[in-house]
């Protein structure tokens, strides 16, 4: 085995842990894809963040409260239904970025 070959194997397993080249461009492709998602779905809280701030806007502007207990309750339960336990934390911090930016 040459030197070079040996340098990239350690390179992808430094990069991927993988203990193959093949493995190891898998898993680069796949987290190159993780990494898209990530940014589309930042970019979707950072959209319903605005949407929320609207509604609350609104709310408060009519006379009413910035935060609606019932409605949170039924996003809890959305994401806990799609997501099980877990679902039920990842909605309370999205409720907690889109919370009195007003």
């Amino acid at each position: 085995m040459s030197t070079s070959t040996s340098t990239a194997a350690v390179t992808a397993a430094d990069k991927t842990g993988a203990r193959t080249d093949e493995a190891a461009d898998l898993i680069g492709n796949a987290r190159e894809r993780i990494d898209s998602l990530d940014d589309r779905i930042i970019g979707l809280i950072q959209e319903r963040m605005a949407v929320s701030a609207v509604i609350q806007e609104a709310r408060i502007t009519s006379g009413g409260r910035r935060v609606n207990l019932s409605r949170e309750m039924e996003v809890l339960g959305h994401y806990r239904d799609a997501l099980g336990k877990p679902g039920t934390a990842l909605a309370m911090t999205m409720l907690e970025l889109c919370r009195g930016r007003i």
